[in-house]
């Protein structure tokens, strides 16, 4: 059945996340004392998720993985790519959540598929009994796509008829699992400098996309472009809760911090937060500045 707990509230950025291409545990600097962790709904370790390997210096202050629980655990692939289309042959995200016990408790696991075959709900036996900390959230792990899971698992799921329940064994134990909804993969890719100052000379693209700025407004009042939101990423408690109603996540939306680092991690935020369509302005408006508009100020 499907509920209210199986679509959690706003993750934060500071990010990759799952659901996604998943960047390592990157650390935001200068945070306010407002808690991202508090809005993530993907508990932080989830064992059959491939493992990240670092590929960028940490900043200090938050870290990505309180943004995104699931970017940086143990068993995440990591993602030699910005660009986050699938080469799988397999364009589909799926909302699953799941319960796990352990591989010699098969007396529980039997237990359990006779509950559910009886009508009791899977989340509601996932908090009680599985030993993943995805317990917390009823068993949800959120929107995946292959490349993120372990391969048994990974099998199981993909091939699962949407709400059923099936059953499958990885090296951490069995699981329950059970597909709630599938859509098709979201887009997220670097544009270059070039590209994007092409886009800006038609005066509907400003009109048609949306623009996101996420520097602070002392880095804006130095060198901006036209037709940009500021949604500084310091203030995301206050615009984050809201990202849905502020933009449409159906409209191709582009993000740009000064040299493409925080606006990457929000691009990758926004897309597990339902956007379709985001583009991350590769090297900031610092390379747009010096590679194709020397009228922009660098700083």
């Amino acid at each position: 059945m499907l509920r209210a707990i199986h679509f959690p509230p706003i993750a934060s950025p500071t990010f990759y996340a799952f659901r996604i291409s998943l960047v390592p545990a990157f650390c935001f600097s200068s945070f306010p004392s407002y808690s991202l962790l508090k809005l993530s709904t993907f508990s932080p370790f989830h064992p059959f998720f491939k493992t990240l390997s670092p590929s960028r210096p940490s900043l200090p202050s938050l870290t990505l993985r309180q943004a995104f629980p699931m970017v940086g655990h143990p068993h995440l692939r990591p993602s030699a790519s910005f660009n986050s289309e699938s080469s799988s042959g397999d364009s589909r995200e799926i909302l699953v959540q799941h319960l796990l016990v352990k591989e010699d408790d098969q007396k529980l696991l039997l237990e359990l598929q006779q509950r559910i075959a009886g009508g009791e709900d899977l989340s509601d036996l996932a908090v009680e009994y599985s030993i993943c900390p995805s317990k917390e959230e009823g068993g949800m792990l959120g929107w995946v796509r292959k490349g993120q899971m372990v391969p048994e698992f990974e099998e199981a799921a993909f091939s699962a008829p949407l709400n059923k329940v099936v059953k499958c064994k990885t090296n951490y134990g069995w699981h329950l699992l059970q597909v709630l909804s599938e859509r098709e993969e979201s887009l997220l890719k670097d544009i270059q400098p070039e590209e994007f100052h092409a886009k800006m000379q038609d005066p509907s693209f400003i009109e048609e996309a949306q623009l996101i700025d996420v520097r602070e407004p002392d880095e804006v009042s130095q060198a901006s472009l036209p037709g940009f939101q500021v949604l500084p990423l310091r203030q995301f408690g206050s615009w984050g809760p809201e990202i849905t109603s502020k933009l449409d996540p159906m409209k191709d939306t582009y993000v740009m911090c000064h040299h493409g680092m925080r606006s990457l991690q929000v691009a990758k935020w926004l897309q597990t937060q339902g956007f379709r369509k985001v583009f991350n302005l590769s090297g900031g408006i610092h390379a747009y500045a010096t590679k194709v508009d020397p009228s922009v100020p660098t700083y």
